[in-house]
């Protein structure tokens, strides 16, 4: 489902809104009966797709065969230490088991370090391995941006780019902060909204701060107030209330 033009209360739907969500399911605590709740939740409310551990790929491929939730992963999370090879493993693996999107944490420390062919060797390496696999994989790349300057960010969108993956993501939800307007509108100026989109993630609880991120450029957001904020938008959407 694309986007409006103009983004705003008034021109999206609660169905549009739904279907701009990545579900988190990924709290290292949480059981499999909270994932297939989770992922029960995405297929009443019709979410872009799930986002849940590797662990729990083959529960939320069975949970949701047929609903028109895509499943996706993270790899090399929540810090993106593992070597290379290991997070094509997992990307291979993730795909095996059913996942279609991946949202891969670079190598920050190597990125910081000015290792820059080696960061961009990695993104490229692992989505041609994903999508010579699965031709259709989407591969999202986490930055975590509260980590990096924003020169950083720049690289890290070029090197993406570069490297051919589909999105360029803010932050993984669990460091030091989450998605900011500033930042989404620097990835947004900074990569080619032909080829490139833009996920936010990371403290995106209300409907209001969601379009604002949409207004600042974002294409997806990773959150898991779903119920909470499409609720709200049906809610005032009913009533005719706005306030963006």
């Amino acid at each position: 489902m694309s986007l409006p033009s103009i983004i705003s209360i008034e021109t999206l739907t609660p169905e549009a809104v739904a279907k701009t969500i990545d579900h988190a399911l990924l709290k290292p605590d949480m059981s499999v009966d909270e994932v297939i709740e989770g992922c029960r939740l995405c297929a009443k409310y019709q979410t872009a797709s799930v986002c849940v551990k590797p662990c729990d790929v083959k529960i939320a491929a069975a949970v949701l065969q047929g609903t028109g939730v895509d499943v996706g992963t993270v790899i090399g999370f929540p810090h993106g230490n593992s070597p290379s090879n290991v997070k094509i493993c997992e990307a291979l693996t993730a795909i095996e088991d059913g996942a279609v999107e991946l949202d891969m944490v670079l190598n920050i420390g190597h990125l910081k370090s000015g290792h820059l062919d080696e960061v961009r060797n990695e993104i490229r390496d692992l989505t041609a391995a994903a999508k010579a696999k699965l031709p259709s994989c989407c591969v999202k790349v986490i930055f975590e941006c509260s980590l990096l300057t924003d020169d950083e960010k720049i690289s890290a969108c070029k090197l993406t780019e570069d490297a051919g993956a589909d999105y360029v993501k803010t932050s993984t939800g669990f460091s030091t902060g989450g998605a900011a307007i500033a930042d989404l509108r620097l990835m947004r100026a900074n990569t080619n909204p032909n080829t490139t989109h833009v996920k936010a993630s990371g403290g995106i609880r209300t409907l209001d701060f969601l379009i604002e991120c949409l207004q600042a450029g974002a294409d997806r957001i990773g959150a898991s107030a779903t119920a909470a904020i499409v609720d709200e938008m049906r809610a005032r959407k009913a009533a005719g209330t706005t306030s963006q």
